[in-house]
């Protein structure tokens, strides 16, 4: 594709790989330069090569409303910026929004580089990927701020240290809050300027790649966040690139985003969409991630989930169409491309169908983020266990509706920060109760269907909420009491009988892999159902939501035969007072609601006992 074509696409919105078009590339002994300005009244070229602002290098106007030029003096290594003069004379400095390098905050110059080719070595990984793909596979995710697991790390660090926690706690996936240039560390990465910028806080592009490599090699994939509904609004990055509206709405209000302080992508835009789709594709292909969790959906979706005001759509609903038919365009693009890559939806609402297919008026992604979820569990684990009888609701209406949408279940960064306590804090009791309570529920997160996610430090147990600026704290894991290694051995213990049983994974999108046993039993607040794999071997997993240890108790199960307990979160080795599992039981022919057969056994005061058959007998 010539140079012409590349910049109609770009026009017409088909232009998915803009990068190349755009930017700074080599040329000659220089560097040429384009830019996407069209209501600019000029643009010069200002850096090392032109002594900054004393001799500005002018590009010229095609008719598509790109800048562009070739500069001899322009040398690799060199920074630069635009000079942008808006329509009504106003000069400012902006970075160039396609630019790979850019240099450290809170300086915003982009480096002239070319982006360098990595000799891949995850060949096995991807093939095994595409081979496989995700869906009826083990996913639990291991969410990371990059710059916070330890302080002052790189990527180079953490390929030295993260990937061997990764393996040692049997995570199948990392996940990354956002990794591309953003002004403000307290911002998380989710208020973007540079959308093919690593950032370099974090590191150099080549690190990541080689952390990327290194993470397929032992069999953990890596998922990014990626924010292409809203960015910063300072001056010097994509705000009003022209002085006019560029990436944003041409309307004020749907421009301003209220709530987060940013600017709405205007994702009508053909040119918006050529950038965005260029942007996700670039993550996936030069980078080899395994997945991109799209941030804050609702806000692409609805003109009124903003705090400020807002106009209805041609119909008079409150539908962002445009934001619509972007997601939709994007998802079915990424998966023509890519199928075996995860598209991630972070969306709080019902109103739109997420995860079906793009023919059937779906968004096309594969996961949802089940918020629903997460609250209302949430809630349930923090209240004092005498009145969880009165609440058990907020554990069992989930299962009316786990399989409307393909789900993520998600303890996420946003549940352990700004005053809402971490994990294991946000649990009944004392130190000893918190532990057995967060040991119970991330046991019941592994056996309720759905993929999973855990925030850093969740893993452990830490007790203080997360902090940007502060490392994890992993002193913890050196108290006398032994609690929080143990959480951290429990975890681990979890997560490998998670990918070790077909049953909690295998059939995970019908009612076909779950069987409710008992959710009516509110005066005991005790939860028990089937998880089954595709050929019909099941486990069997029983909470026990109050302090209050269970004797003989019992549930009716599906076949006769002995049975033996897989799991126990309230061993001795995991922080809890039991030496030994129960014993091996034989069921009983007994009728018990449906079942023609019962099981009886000691259930752990808030522990969760799972068990599987280890022998059917006849009738």
């Amino acid at each position: 594709m010539d140079d012409k074509d590349r910049l109609y696409q770009f026009g017409m919105g088909e232009n998915f790989h803009a990068q190349h078009y755009f930017g700074a590339h080599p040329k000659g002994e220089g560097y040429q330069f384009r830019v996407w300005a069209p209501n600019a009244r000029d643009i010069a070229v200002i850096g090392d090569f032109t002594n900054w602002t004393a001799q500005p290098f002018s590009l010229e106007k095609n008719e598509a409303g790109v800048w562009e030029g070739v500069i001899p003096e322009a040398k690799t290594g060199q920074l630069y910026k635009y000079l942008v003069t808006r329509h009504n004379g106003q000069q400012v400095e902006k970075l160039d929004p396609f630019a790979y390098y850019l240099e450290d905050r809170p300086s915003t110059a982009a480096i002239l580089r070319p982006f360098s080719e990595h000799k891949w070595k995850d060949g096995l990984w991807m093939g095994r990927r595409k081979r496989f793909g995700f869906k009826k596979r083990p996913v639990t995710i291991y969410e990371v701020h990059a710059s916070s697991w330890k302080k002052g790390m790189t990527f180079k660090d953490l390929t030295r240290e993260l990937i061997p926690y990764l393996a040692k706690m049997n995570y199948t996936h990392v996940e990354f809050m956002p990794l591309m240039a953003h002004p403000l560390g307290a911002s998380w990465g989710y208020q973007l300027m540079g959308y093919f910028a690593f950032e370099h806080t974090y590191g150099t592009p080549e690190e990541f790649q080689e952390f990327v490599d290194t993470c397929h090699q032992h069999n953990i994939g890596v998922i990014v966040d990626w924010v292409p509904g809203h960015f910063t609004q300072n001056d010097d990055a994509l705000a009003y690139f022209d002085g006019t509206p560029t990436f944003e709405y041409q309307d004020s209000d749907r421009a301003k985003n209220v709530r987060w302080g940013a600017l709405n992508f205007d994702l009508g835009k053909n040119q918006v969409q050529s950038f965005l789709i260029s942007s996700a594709l670039f993550w996936v292909e030069h980078y080899h991630i395994d997945g991109i969790r799209v941030d804050a959906v609702s806000n692409m979706l609805y003109r009124d989930y903003d705090e400020g005001p807002w106009t209805p759509n041609v119909y008079g609903g409150n539908r962002n169409l445009e934001g619509y038919d972007f997601l939709r365009r994007l998802n079915g693009i990424m998966k023509d491309r890519h199928p075996d890559v995860m598209m991630i939806a972070e969306e709080s609402t019902a109103a739109t169908p997420i995860t079906k297919d793009l023919e059937e008026d779906g968004l096309g992604f594969d996961y949802k983020w089940n918020m629903g979820w997460m609250n209302d569990i949430l809630r349930f684990y923090e209240s004092d266990p005498i009145y969880r009888q009165y609440d058990f609701n907020l554990v069992t209406f989930s299962f009316m509706y786990c399989f409307n949408e393909r789900f993520v279940l998600p303890f996420s960064h946003d549940e352990v920060v700004h005053g809402k306590k971490s994990l294991m804090h946000k649990m009944w009791g004392d130190r000893y109760n918190q532990f057995a309570g967060l040991r119970n529920l991330l046991a019941y997160q592994i056996c309720h269907p759905g993929k999973k996610l855990l925030f850093m430090g969740s893993e452990f147990g830490q007790f203080l909420e997360w902090k940007c600026d502060h490392q994890l704290e992993w002193q913890n894991l050196s108290e006398e009491d032994q609690l929080n290694q143990k959480m951290q051995d429990f975890t681990s213990h979890l997560n490998q009988f998670y990918k070790n049983h077909k049953a909690l994974w295998q059939n995970d999108e019908t009612y076909d892999g779950l069987e409710i046993i008992d959710a009516d039993n509110t005066a005991e607040t005790v939860l028990s159902f089937i998880r089954k794999d595709d050929k019909g071997d099941i486990l069997v997993c029983v909470f026990n939501m109050t302090p209050v240890e269970r004797q003989n108790f019992t549930i009716g199960v599906p076949y006769a035969g002995i049975y033996e307990e897989v799991l126990n979160t309230e061993m001795e080795t995991f922080g809890g007072v039991w030496k030994e599992h129960n014993p091996q039981m034989r069921t009983q022919a007994h009728q018990w609601k449906n079942y023609q057969n019962t099981l009886s056994f000691t259930l752990p005061a808030l522990g969760a006992s799972i068990w599987k058959i280890k022998r059917k007998l006849k009738k």
